[in-house]
């Protein structure tokens, strides 16, 4: 029994002094089988593929059925079907029970007849389309900005709220546009007041009579006194003479005026495609505003010619054009007064519009006439009604004014040049040295011209030629 025990002591007592090592004996014999894959299988989602294995395999395993789901047609050919976008493992064993590959099962939406509609729309465009776990991804370069925008309205028909634009749009896509501003003004006036005064000694009285349709009696005129004219008058002609003891005095008041301006501007904007240029000849205008409790701060308003355009590169050379001009001016006839300040009136003539040309057309905006006129016709009652002495009593004015705007609009598309092709009217003059000045006289010096470009061709001009700018 004594024994028995020890021997059974003694057998423990190895058993706990063999454990440690027969632990680490176990972890070294463990090894992974294989740690990647060998091959990569893409499968579209909702789509089957049929795969074949060089070796007969005996057992299928896939890592995610949510992903991918497979079965086995015979001990090589294996049927996998794509179920939703993603990434999954295929492990292939044989009857072993050995591995014989991992495969990496790739399941992303099917772009296919995406492709195929993609090249039926744009056949000419290089667009690479791809696939980002269950999205579309659009890569490549694209003639216009219509196209890239067509492309992405096809993507978003296949996957809708999932595409990335990667596209780029090549060509020109900077817009110069050369605008040109007229507008004449004419304007006609005609006016015809007279002024007749009687005086004098008549059967022993003292008679003054007096008649007028223009302006002589204002002031101190009158029969006796020197005529004084005022300065706003043109073209008077004071008559007077006795007849016995009646002195008479005419004074007649005709004028005729004729007038004409212009205004001209001939802007050169450049702008990228889809943003905003502006362009303003003219000035700012200081106008009071009151802000309560005796406080009164200016605000500027701007007036002269003015440009706002936003040009949009649609395809190839064709240019959308949102444009906005105006012309105007200050009116101080119709300006009021507030409190002892003046503020004038403006006189605007705007015009918005949206156009498509081709790079080099140009399309006129006209029509913008404007016709003042005015007829005025006065008389002494019953004395302007006789027959020729009548005018004597009558007072006529007329007076006409027109105006018409005409903007040409000519857009390019552009691109930057070296500067060497660009010149300055500035380049053309030369500040004279102290031998020229004084000694020459000279207010410009002739020396260091440039000799080649176009700062060359601004140089050969002098004051009594051409002025502007050179463009190639």
């Amino acid at each position: 029994m004594t024994i028995d025990k020890f021997l059974k002591a003694a057998l423990c007592g190895l058993t706990l002094a063999a454990s440690p090592l027969a632990l680490p004996a176990q972890a070294e014999n463990l090894r992974v089988v294989r740690t990647g894959t060998e091959s990569v299988l893409s499968v579209p989602m909702n789509r089957a593929v049929v795969v074949e294995s060089d070796s007969p395999f005996a057992e299928l395993s896939i890592a995610n059925p949510a992903i991918a789901d497979i079965s086995s047609l015979s001990d090589r050919t294996i049927y996998v079907l794509g179920k939703t976008p993603g990434t999954t493992t295929l492990t292939i064993l044989d009857a072993n029970g050995q591995l014989i590959t991992n495969v990496d099962v790739r399941v992303a939406a099917d772009v296919t007849e995406f492709k195929e509609r993609l090249r039926q729309i744009l056949p000419n465009e290089k667009i690479e389309v791809r696939t980002a776990n269950d999205g579309i991804v659009l890569s490549g370069t694209v003639s216009s900005a219509q196209k890239l925008q067509r492309a992405l309205d096809l993507a978003q028909r296949y996957a809708p709220e999932r595409v990335s634009n990667l596209m780029s749009v090549g060509g020109v896509q900077q817009v110069m546009l050369k605008v040109r501003f007229a507008e004449m003004q004419r304007s006609v006036s005609k006016a015809l007041r007279s002024s007749l005064a009687l005086g004098g000694t008549i059967f022993g009285d003292d008679v003054d009579l007096a008649s007028e349709t223009g302006t002589w009696l204002s002031g101190e005129n009158g029969l006796g006194n020197p005529v004084e004219v005022s300065g706003d008058d043109q073209g008077a002609l004071l008559l007077g003479f006795d007849a016995g003891g009646l002195e008479v005095g005419i004074l007649l008041e005709a004028l005729e005026s004729k007038g004409v301006s212009r205004t001209l501007a001939e802007p050169n904007l450049t702008a990228l495609s889809g943003q905003e240029a502006k362009f303003l000849a003219g000035g700012e205008y200081p106008i009071p505003v009151s802000q309560g409790d005796g406080v009164v701060t200016v605000e500027y308003k701007p007036f002269g010619v003015e440009l706002n355009f936003i040009p949009r590169v649609v395809d190839g050379d064709l240019i959308n054009l949102e444009m906005l001009g105006a012309v105007s001016s200050i009116d101080s006839a119709n300006g009021v007064v507030l409190e002892s300040l003046s503020v004038d009136a403006f006189r605007r003539r705007e015009v918005s519009t949206t156009v498509e040309m081709r790079d080099g057309e140009s399309f006129a905006i006209a029509g913008l006439l404007q016709d003042d006129f005015r007829d005025l016709n006065g008389q002494v009652p019953w004395l302007g009604d006789i027959p020729i002495l009548g005018a004597l009593f009558r007072s006529a004015e007329y007076q006409r004014e027109q105006s018409e705007l005409v903007i040409i609009v000519t857009p390019h598309l552009v691109t930057p040049t070296r500067g060497e092709a660009l010149a300055l009217p500035t380049d053309r003059v030369r500040p004279p040295t102290e031998k020229d000045l004084f000694l020459y006289g000279r207010t410009a010096s002739d020396e260091k011209r440039p000799a080649s470009g176009g700062a060359a061709e601004v140089a050969k001009q002098d004051f009594t030629g051409s002025y502007g700018y050179v463009m190639d």
